[in-house]
């Protein structure tokens, strides 16, 4: 059966007009990534220069179609603290070094980055962090799990 469906699929990907829309796809990120994903079931080695432009799309691409790290957009995701702070925890499964300059200038993804990457303390990112309210207050009770009066957190 599955023979027969994907002779199918290559019969219909030959015709004028789906490999015109096919070049449309693999223009976008985000059908692109999902085409790699879905229809592929790996990597789509046309699309991959269109997905690597977009930070948030190249990182859903390393996880959904490589499984895996993908170096060539590293240095793109490194620069984007969301992005880089998600592809740490979820793709390296740790601390990314190349990243962390830029991690640690956001402060509510360098809490998010001391929390779920380190889990623990980041020293070189807590000047950041204590500047927002917010971020302070959870990286004191979730990561030190006691006040932070440096931070203006006196109580949990």
């Amino acid at each position: 059966m599955k023979k027969t469906l994907t002779k199918i699929i290559e019969k219909i990907h030959e015709t004028p007009l789906a490999k015109k829309q096919l070049k449309d796809i693999a223009k976008d990120p985000e059908r692109a990534c999902w085409y790699a994903r879905d229809v592929i079931g790996g990597r789509w080695p046309v699309a991959e220069s269109a997905i690597a432009k977009d930070p948030y799309w190249a990182y859903r691409y390393a996880e959904y179609v490589i499984g895996g790290r993908w170096s060539v957009v590293e240095s793109t995701i490194a620069k984007y603290a969301d992005w880089a702070c998600l592809y740490a925890r979820d793709i390296i499964g740790g601390r990314w070094s190349e990243a962390e300059k830029y991690i640690a200038k956001d402060p509510h993804y360098a809490y998010l980055y001391a929390k779920d990457v380190i889990g623990g303390r980041w020293l070189e990112a807590e000047p950041t962090i204590a500047k927002d309210p917010e971020s302070a207050y959870a990286y004191a009770k979730n990561v030190l799990k006691r006040p932070w009066p440096e931070a203006g957190i006196d109580k949990l």
